[in-house]
């Protein structure tokens, strides 16, 4: 399985196209609230649960940049790892995350380009079998040239 691997440094002479890290995290009332707090995005969709019940997700739902969130993380720790830069993401939500619902974030080395040590990167998350994140991540990845 791909969750929570060995965190550290993976160089770019040592990537490889397919290469794939993740991360599973359960996502709490407490995360929902320490990130609105973090985020100052308070909209009540996340933490009241009498309005979010209105709403077309019908309860409360998790940030979607709490759930992207998750996809740094795997970045940041993983693949490439310590010393990654984020160049760029795109995101696109495909279904929400709820309070106790576990994210499986996902990482996927598609194209390296060694000479600007670039690397693109498909970015998933999901609950279950259900894709609610999907997008695309341009990072730095450290070289054994510069450590």
């Amino acid at each position: 399985m791909l969750d929570n691997l060995p965190r550290g440094t993976i160089f770019i002479e040592d990537i490889e196209i397919g290469m794939t890290r993740g991360l599973q995290k359960l996502i709490t009332d407490h995360d929902i609230a320490l990130f609105a707090e973090v985020s100052t995005d308070r909209n009540p969709v996340h933490l009241d649960d009498a309005y979010a019940q209105e709403t077309i997700f019908e309860g409360r739902i998790a940030h979607g940049m709490l759930t992207a969130a998750l996809i740094s993380a795997v970045i940041g720790e993983q693949l490439p790892g310590h010393g990654a830069v984020y160049l760029g993401q795109s995101l696109r939500f495909m279904a929400p995350v709820r309070p106790g619902d576990v994210v499986r974030a996902e990482v996927k080395v598609m194209a390296i380009d060694h000479a600007r040590r670039r690397v693109t990167l498909e970015t998933l998350c999901f609950v279950g079998d259900t894709v609610v994140l999907k997008g695309e991540a341009l990072v730095l990845a450290p070289s054994h040239k510069f450590d």
